[in-house]
């Protein structure tokens, strides 16, 4: 087999990808096809994982009475958040849109399955957590295909996992790792929102090597 070479236009477009991949948290309330949501799953399970494992479970979030229960959770969890700030800070935790959950068209689920018999145990055996880091780069694969596609996705994360692992009927072994916010954005951006809304800014220090 004849591995493919790169061009540089190639380089640039990836390069411009990673720069577009942003959390969006405004969503159009259109759909996405369903067989181009099937191409973004098919693109996320391309991801690496630990032994062959695959430990990735993605649920594709329909029944309007589990969705409306886990904005319940969410909007239990992000009062406990909001009192954790003060002053100015907690003004601005009140003022980010933390969450597309409402108008997003699509919800997704992603659990790892921590334990899989898939893999025989191969790379788990002094660090048994690359199971889920497995998951977690599937999730990055799906952002990706998903942002050349133009679909955007938020990652809503002020959740109680053990909450939506009942609301979604889990499987056991299951761990939740990402509830996911899916569909057309109303806006594209190169920069992160936090960034934008004053929240937080990069660090160039984290753009160095550390070296020992």
């Amino acid at each position: 087999m004849t591995s493919p070479v790169f061009s540089d236009e190639f380089r640039l477009d990836l390069e411009r990808l990673f720069t577009w991949r942003r959390d969006v948290r405004h969503f159009r309330r259109d759909p996405v096809p369903h067989a181009l949501l099937d191409d973004l799953l098919q693109a996320s399970t391309l991801a690496p994982s630990v032994g062959l494992s695959e430990p990735w479970r993605f649920v594709l979030v329909e029944d309007q009475a589990r969705k409306a229960a886990v904005r319940n959770s969410f909007q239990m969890c992000n009062a406990r958040a909001l009192e954790g700030y003060d002053g100015e800070q907690a003004a601005g935790y009140a003022a980010l849109k933390l969450a597309g959950l409402d108008d997003a068209p699509h919800h997704v689920a992603v659990f790892c399955e921590t334990v899989p018999d898939q893999g025989h145990g191969l790379g788990r055996a002094t660090m048994p957590e690359t199971t889920t880091w497995s998951a977690v780069m599937a999730i990055h694969t799906f952002w990706l295909a998903a942002t050349a596609s133009g679909i955007g996705l938020g990652w809503v994360s002020i959740l109680d996992p053990d909450t939506v692992s009942t609301i979604l009927e889990a499987e056991p072994g299951w761990d939740l790792v990402a509830y996911l916010c899916v569909g057309y954005p109303m806006e594209q951006a190169n920069t992160p929102e936090l960034e934008r809304m004053g929240w937080e800014k990069r660090n160039p220090e984290r753009r160095q090597w550390i070296r020992r």
